[in-house]
């Protein structure tokens, strides 16, 4: 199987490090996330991966030539106009994944999440995409049914909500996406959005008409998207 990292963000809630470096470069006791996330994946055989850079981009090639790329084989794909989110930068990539599914996720989150349970979870399931998802605080949360099926999503903030039909949303669970999936590449036939958009959006046009599930897990994700949260990552992954 191969992945890929998202990257290629601006990483603004990572400020003053942010201003000059990228934020998949940030050192947790010494080493970055990028390699941390790239030795994780090469922990489950994943040694194909694909990563896409915007955001000081030049330090990120630097980098991984300098660490004779992991030993592992990475596609760079290099979003030089601008900055395309998680759907316009998958579709930008397509070109590196073959007919099999991929395993994609973001470059400042780190886990101990079994991904060959995950990925057995997708192929046994048949889903054009399998959302890592668990319960836990967050302001925007999906919502499944009893299949496990994406039926909706709501904006805890604002109230903003997209749902199937009101039924749906009667009897859906709520839970927060972790930042990592499965995709079937079958997905980029039907993604309809063109430039910048979120993957998120592109789910939510699909849940009618397409098996994307929820894979509810109990493993440990920490998104390292705020100083405060370097400190944490500290304690947990030395």
């Amino acid at each position: 199987m191969k992945a890929m990292l998202f990257a290629a963000g601006l990483g603004t809630r990572l400020k003053p490090f942010t201003e000059k470096h990228p934020k998949a470069l940030v050192e947790i006791n010494g080493k970055t996330l990028l390699e941390r996330n790239i030795n994780y994946l090469k922990s489950f055989g994943i040694r194909e991966i694909v990563i896409n850079i915007h955001h000081f981009a030049d330090q990120i090639l630097d980098y991984l030539q300098k660490h004779n790329y992991f030993n592992c084989v990475i596609n760079i794909s290099h979003e030089k106009e601008k900055l395309l989110e998680t759907g316009g930068g998958l579709v930008y990539a397509q070109k590196f994944f073959g007919k099999q599914s991929f395993l994609v996720m973001n470059a400042d989150i780190l886990t101990n999440m079994d991904f060959h349970a995950l990925i057995k979870d997708h192929y046994e399931n048949q889903s054009l995409v399998t959302l890592a998802v668990s319960d836990r605080q967050s302001s925007r949360k999906l919502y499944f049914n009893e299949d496990k099926k994406l039926v909706g999503w709501k904006n805890l903030q604002t109230q903003q909500k997209i749902f199937i039909n009101s039924k749906e949303e009667e009897k859906s669970i709520p839970l927060a996406f972790s930042g990592i999936q499965v995709l079937n590449p079958e997905i980029f036939s039907l993604i309809t959005q063109e430039g910048k958009f979120s993957i998120i959006d592109t789910y939510l046009d699909l849940m009618r008409t397409q098996k994307i599930l929820g894979y509810k897990h109990q493993s440990y994700i920490l998104d390292v998207g705020k100083p405060e949260s370097i400190k944490e990552a500290e304690k947990h992954f030395k």
